[in-house]
This record gives C-alpha cells, structure tokens and sequence, in this order.
C-alpha cells in the first residue's frame, strides 16, 4: 500500500480512504496500485467482516487524473497494462478475469465480506465505477454521480458495464454512459444507481458496518455470495447453490451462538 489508500480495522470493520485530497482523489498510477494493493490484502487479512470504502478530502473521487491520460495513450498506468494488451507485467490480475483498470473496481466485488462505498461530493467515470464496486452506496443527498467517460470519447471500462447493468435498467446505463450527465445522490437512489441518501455517508456507512460486523460472520459472507450468485445462476443452480450455503450453517457454532445470545438477551460472541 501507499499514501494514496489508507486502511484502519478496527472491531472487523476496515475502514478504507482514498487520500489524495488535494486532488479530489483523482487517480492516478499510484492510486490504482494502491487500490489494488488494499483490495487483495483484505482478502486475507483476519477478522476483517465489513469494508468501508471512501474519499479523504471534499470528494469521493473525481475520476482519472488529468495527468494519467498520457500514460494510458502509452497503455499503462503506474508500470501495469490497464488494457490487457500492453507490454507491461501481470497483464491480467491472478484469477485471469479483470486487467489492472477493471481491477480495482471489481476487487471489491471479490472480497467474500461486504463492501459499503460512501459517497460525497463527486463520484465521476474511474470513482463511479470504484462505488460500483462495492455492495451498498451511502451517497449525500448532494452529491454528484456520472458515467463520464464519453466525455472524453470512450466507453467505462473499469468493470463498470457488468455493475451498472446489474443496478440499473439497461435503458438507465445506455443513457448514463451515452451523455455523461450528472445525478444527484437522491436520483442516484431513485434510479438504483444508489443504496440510500445520508446526510454523513461516511458516519452511516461505519455505523452500518458495524452493525453488520456484529451479525455471525459465515451467515453474513453466505448472503453476499448467494446475493451475487443469483444474478448469472439458472433458478436450478441458485436452489441448490442455497442448499450448499445452508448446510454447514446449520448447528455451527455461530448459529448456536446467535441463538444463545438472542434469547439470553446479550451481544453474540462469534467467531471467524
């Protein structure tokens, strides 16, 4: 990791920042490596249940720096090929699915536990898409959302394209994509774009965090993977994927515990 993400756990939940902002949180090379970086790393880091991922500053994030543009002509970005045909390292991250620029919005569709995104001032092109990434979005009734890529003639390619579709209708995406117009954070919500307005996202979204970190810990990433599961699953395979969820749910520990403490009227005690 680098300046350019900080990430503090504290209680299960990780609090995650982008930290550029004197520059909006634009990113940059070393901010995607950055992304990237604290993305796998909480992959494996214990006792982590919950991720709150936001932007230092008065933005959650502006979008691709300025100053990048000339890198990604080149096709890199901080010594990585964003488009999977560069000459640089690693073209394609480990699991061969994503490219470095895809990476660090999808990343936090891969971590097994939930990702809240909290979003005030600006989410634009690469920041929308990283916010797309996550599983909820607390978004400022004031805030500001876009698909700006057309802006500058070229199309989301951060994973955007399989996250939006997956939240908004595709008449929705089309439009979003094709003029790059702005969205307050309570359209974003009337349109699904959003999860819900809060008047302090980043407050709202460690207090939900929280909240979710203090449920049992297998039922919680259960949930989000049969959630996600459902949306390329046959009705078949998403039945019997839930069957398989379940099973070993059923007498473990932790349910044994969610059960004591409710009824003995006391805070569970899970473990991870």
């Amino acid at each position: 990791m680098s300046d350019r993400v900080t990430c503090t756990i504290t209680n299960g939940v990780a609090d995650v920042r982008l930290n550029r902002p004197d520059k909006m949180n634009a990113v940059d090379g070393a901010m995607f490596a950055a992304l990237e970086a604290t993305g796998e790393a909480l992959k494996t880091t214990p006792g982590v249940r919950a991720v709150v991922l936001s932007g230092e500053g008065r933005a959650f994030c502006a979008g691709l720096d300025f100053g990048s543009f000339q890198a990604m002509a080149a096709g890199t970005l901080g010594g990585r090929s964003l488009d999977g045909a560069g000459a640089g390292p690693a073209r394609l991250s480990a699991g061969g699915l994503t490219n470095l620029g895809q990476h660090v919005a999808w990343v936090w569709h891969e971590l097994a536990v939930p990702v809240i995104a909290a979003v005030h001032g600006v989410a634009l092109g690469a920041g929308l898409q990283i916010a797309l990434g996550a599983d909820m979005r607390l978004v400022a009734p004031d805030a500001r959302l876009a698909v700006l890529e057309i802006r500058w003639g070229l199309v989301p390619d951060m994973s955007g394209t399989v996250l939006l579709d997956r939240l908004v209708r595709p008449d929705v995406a089309k439009e979003l994509a094709m003029t790059g117009r702005m969205v307050s954070g309570e359209e974003a919500v009337d349109i699904g774009l959003a999860t819900r307005v809060a008047a302090d996202p980043r407050a709202e979204a460690l207090a939900l965090a929280a909240e979710i970190a203090g449920k049992s810990p297998e039922a919680i990433r259960g949930v989000k993977h049969l959630v996600d599961h459902a949306a390329s699953a046959t009705v078949a395979e998403q039945l019997a994927e839930e069957r398989a969820t379940i099973g070993p749910l059923i007498g473990s520990p932790n349910q044994l515990e969610a059960i004591s403490a409710y009824f003995d009227k006391r805070s569970p005690r899970f473990a991870d």
